[in-house]
């Protein structure tokens, strides 16, 4: 975080809160009239508060597979033509929550990591990795040789996300809504999972899914 801007205005203890934190951490806190704060935020709700922070430096391929040694029990998250940036940002605020170390994605035909993105990620954008690669069946196969088994979401799977080993160094592979999987990707997955489903509808939101499949590992690592 590099400064805080508060409304003028507000005197609310949330806000004095805010301040104190952000002094006791050395940074700037600066109050702000409405008109200005908005100016600079354009059509962003902000009730009154900004945070301005320095983006987390987006990871390389070899970035990633240099992290991995350094991970008792490494999990990645790769999503497979995810084209809709609130999902992008979901998946990294499950992926957060879960340990993930981090999330891949396609250079071409996917969400980019954009305003929308940052704000559905809600922080964590700043706090877990995402790893762009230009051939995402080739990173899974680096990722392989690195010694993690993959795991892809397939709602036609023979085994539930529950029936399939999700302990130990783990990909975890969604498509986009619809479509599933690629099918070069669908070669690389050791296993496929399904997420058991009672209802009419044939696939789950991917943010939901994703969220569904980690923590699912999150439960088998926590179980052994």
């Amino acid at each position: 975080m590099l400064r805080v801007y508060l409304q003028q205005g507000r005197a609310d203890a949330r806000a004095a809160q805010i301040e104190q934190l952000a002094k006791s951490a050395g940074k700037p806190v600066e109050r702000i009239d409405a008109a200005r704060l908005q100016a600079r935020l354009g059509s962003a709700v902000h009730q009154g508060v900004v945070a301005e922070v320095a983006p987390l430096p987006p990871w390389h391929e070899d970035e990633l597979l240099e992290a991995i040694p350094t991970h008792e029990c490494p999990l990645v998250l790769a999503l497979d033509g995810v084209q809709d940036p609130h999902n992008l940002g979901a998946c990294l605020r499950t992926a957060d929550a879960c340990g993930v170390l981090a999330l891949v994605v396609p250079r071409d035909r996917a969400a980019p990591l954009n305003a929308t993105a940052r704000k559905s990620a809600s922080g964590a954008a700043e706090t877990t990795p995402v790893v762009t690669v230009t051939n995402l069946a080739r990173t899974l196969g680096l990722l392989k040789e690195a010694g993690l088994w993959i795991v892809g979401a397939d709602a036609e799977a023979p085994q539930t996300a529950a029936e399939v080993d999700l302990n130990g160094p783990r990909v975890l592979v969604l498509g986009a809504e619809g479509r599933g999987l690629r099918a070069l990707t669908r070669r690389h997955c050791d296993w496929l999972a399904r997420l058991p489903s009672r209802g009419a509808v044939e696939s789950l939101n991917v943010s939901v899914a994703a969220g569904m499949l980690l923590y699912e590992a999150l439960r088998q690592r926590r179980a052994t």
